[in-house]
């Protein structure tokens, strides 16, 4: 329980069904602004009004090992890293999962914006319910969520299927409307809370300056792609590529630049350049073709050759693209290869794969499947 609406609501459907001993858990993270505090007195409220325990899981200095140096050593290499996903890999379903099973959980629910299903759409005789006379192995899969303006699965790419057996996902069927009105019929503390902004448990923050604090700011010229030398920045490990709001000191005379919409297309990280493009269909600013490292299929069974089509997405929220994941047996290696080409693709940010259209109309209910995720080169 984050202390949020979503996690509220996903508590109280669980508490109506009586086949649920709940327990309500905060996960003390790493946190910059200070807002930790009214985020647990708000988890605790609700916890008391469902009348369940409540604990606080002290995972602190895990989060900061395995989160956020992971991100600002993903920035010291000049790549953009997704510190959402490494959180919920390492800390929430890795972690803190381990934790819980530990301490006698049969589940562990969260508010998040996804669905889970088995191949017999049910959900039952998972986790510690299996039993011998279960002989069937039951095949989780992943999918998007009712709201897709609110979907999170992009950040759950890296979940196993020992995981997904352990996991609910209690909103997953919801609209956002559907849940606020939930929480006030309900009556809960946070019905009227609004939606928390920043990364992860980080909370809100500015996350240049907060790099500043970690890697020492070295001044760098902003070029354009023919050359030409228009400004000068702080550091390319402060900037990542598609960036449109440079905030950096542009020469007077070339101050009509600043007037311009300027967007980062590529950097040097040794030479320590970052070069501009003044429109966003810069040829610079476009891929067809992209390599993925730590690459995670969620369910084998749904990729069995090595030439799979899929619709893609390289951030959050993109409109999902047609494409094609290719496995190199010989190397071992993953690529997506796009069906038109795509800009702002930021090396470290997460591409994700899902059900194409085309395989839709024998399996319907594959739509929206979450099929994996890598690491983008």
């Amino acid at each position: 329980m984050s202390g949020g609406v979503d996690s509220s609501v996903a508590a109280f459907l669980l508490s109506k069904k009586k086949k649920y001993n709940l327990a309500g858990c905060f996960i003390k993270g790493y946190n910059i602004d200070g807002c930790r505090e009214k985020e647990v007195e708000d988890a605790r409220r609700v916890a008391q009004y469902l009348n369940i325990s409540f604990y606080i899981i002290d995972l602190e200095k895990e989060y900061e090992q395995k989160v956020v140096n992971y991100m600002i050593e993903g920035y010291k290499k000049g790549i953009t890293p997704n510190p959402d996903v490494m959180c919920n890999k390492e800390i929430k379903f890795g972690l803190f999962l381990e934790k819980a099973l530990k301490l006698g959980a049969d589940y562990v629910a969260t508010g998040h914006y996804a669905r889970i299903k088995t191949d017999n759409q049910t959900r039952f005789l998972r986790g510690r319910q299996q039993t011998a006379n279960n002989k069937k192995k039951e095949i989780y899969n992943l999918f998007q969520a009712k709201d897709l303006n609110k979907d999170q699965s992009y950040f759950l790419w890296t979940l196993t299927q020992n995981q997904l057996k352990y996991l609910i996902f209690p909103i997953g069927d919801y609209l956002k409307s559907e849940v606020r009105q939930i929480a006030k019929k309900a009556g809960l503390p946070t019905a009227e809370k609004k939606e928390s902004q920043g990364i992860c448990f980080l909370g809100k923050f500015n996350l240049k300056e907060f790099l500043k604090q970690k890697i020492k700011p070295k001044k760098g010229d902003i070029l354009l792609t023919d050359g030409k030398k228009i400004g000068e920045h702080d550091g390319v490990w402060f900037y990542t590529i598609g960036q449109r709001h440079i905030n950096a000191h542009f020469f007077r005379s070339t101050a009509n630049y600043q007037r311009k919409p300027l967007y980062i297309s590529r950097k040097d990280i040794k030479k320590n350049i970052l070069y501009v493009v003044e429109n966003n269909d810069g040829v610079t600013l476009h891929k067809k073709e992209i390599e993925l490292a730590d690459v995670n299929i969620i369910n084998r069974q749904s990729i069995t050759d090595n030439s799979r089509q899929v619709l893609a997405r390289t951030r959050y929220r993109q409109p999902l693209i047609p494409a094609t994941l290719i496995y190199d047996s010989k190397l071992k290696t993953y690529k997506l290869i796009f069906e038109s080409s795509q800009k702002f693709i930021a090396p470290g940010q997460s591409a994700v794969f899902y059900t194409p259209v085309k395989a839709l109309l024998k399996k319907d209910n594959k739509k929206g499947e979450l099929l994996g995720g890598g690491i983008i080169k």
